[in-house]
């Protein structure tokens, strides 16, 4: 989904984000992207090859829960199961990221488990984190560890999670708004969606 400078200074590659100050040297082989996500680069500006990639990721992934959701009409809220069992090193920031979430909208509610709809995946990869889609209706979110160094790794994970629930990237926009990603630079840390991304995503998850 994004850009954000890759290039990381000799100072700045030894301040750790909180919450990783021990991540791994091995890296987990990323699998072959679509399309890059929360990445640095010195420009802010989506592709429109990047809004569709997330655009898709985010229809394959309503599709998957909502076939499931079909044997539980009475639930109100829709909900999207993910499997982090492959990105270990982030396991707290995207069970933060869940429960932020979770608690900033009401039509949508993400859970842990298995027959996911979406997967999280950890290693090294020069084009930052990302959110993807195999072109099959399954789709992935990809954190890499360079730049949840660099940047607040919940700020990462949850605008990564803002595309599975139908946001596109906004690089403009300020630090209160979670989906301009990197673009506000490295001092931002808010992890939380503001009233209007969170009015969008109970909009797009309405039922019925």
């Amino acid at each position: 989904m994004n850009r954000m400078s890759r290039t990381l200074s000799a100072a700045v590659g030894l301040v750790l984000a909180a919450g990783l100050a021990a991540l791994p040297t091995t890296a987990v082989a990323a699998p072959a992207p679509a399309v890059q996500g929360y990445t640095a680069t010195t420009a802010y500006a989506g592709s429109a090859a990047e809004d569709a990639n997330n655009q898709a990721f985010y229809e394959a992934v309503m599709k998957s829960a909502l076939a499931k959701q079909a044997a539980t009409p009475y639930l109100k809220a829709v909900v999207v199961t993910y499997d982090a069992s492959s990105a270990p090193t982030f396991r707290n920031q995207i069970s933060q990221s869940a429960q932020i979430w979770n608690g900033s909208v009401t039509n949508v509610q993400l859970r842990s488990g298995t027959n996911a709809d979406f997967r999280y995946y950890e290693g090294n990869d020069s084009r930052g984190s990302y959110a993807s889609t195999n072109g099959h209706g399954q789709g992935y979110i990809f954190l890499d560890y360079a730049q949840n160094r660099q940047y607040n790794s919940t700020r990462v994970t949850a605008h990564e999670t803002g595309h599975v629930l139908g946001l596109p990237d906004h690089y403009s926009g300020p630090c209160s708004e979670l989906m301009s990603g990197g673009g506000p630079g490295t001092s931002c840390t808010n992890p939380y969606p503001n009233s209007t991304e969170r009015s969008r995503v109970n909009s797009l998850w309405l039922r019925g």
